[in-house]
């Protein structure tokens, strides 16, 4: 069965995709929840204009993320923290922290979301951190945490 759907759905597509699924999932799965609509012609082409807005809004995000990638490429960002005589901190430097130091040596807004550390940073040194300002537009960034 051929269905517009009408919210994203995991494993199966975007708002606005054209999809054939069985009758089965269908029925009882995305039209009992409303998550997608039947296919029509005159729906078909309304889905292709939510498609090609989707399409042009994605592109304009990604060279926004992209323009910031540019500034960003390079990037060494200085932190200080309280730290023992062996070089670990007292406490440890979280993602808020992160974003507060960008902001102060870049001057640019980075959504906390955006930072993927998967652990506090918990020594001295330089560290790795990577910024996922877009799905497609991924930029490593140097942190170096110094004793304060």
């Amino acid at each position: 069965m051929k269905l517009i759907l009408s919210a994203d759905v995991e494993a199966l597509g975007q708002r606005g995709d054209v999809v054939d699924v069985s009758d089965g999932y269908a029925r009882n799965y995305l039209l009992a929840r409303k998550l997608a609509t039947k296919a029509t012609p005159s729906s078909i082409a309304a889905a292709a204009v939510i498609v090609a807005s989707r399409n042009a809004a994605h592109h304009k995000l990604r060279q926004e993320a992209e323009s910031i990638a540019g500034r960003l490429v390079g990037t060494r960002v200085v932190l200080a923290a309280k730290s023992g005589d062996e070089g670990r901190l007292y406490g440890s430097v979280g993602v808020t922290d992160l974003v507060e130091g960008i902001r102060k040596f870049t001057g640019l807004e980075i959504d906390r979301k955006a930072v993927e550390l998967h652990e506090p940073i918990k020594d001295i040194g330089l560290h790795e951190v990577t910024v996922r300002l877009h799905p497609d537009v991924v930029v490593p960034i140097t942190i170096d945490v110094i004793p304060a």
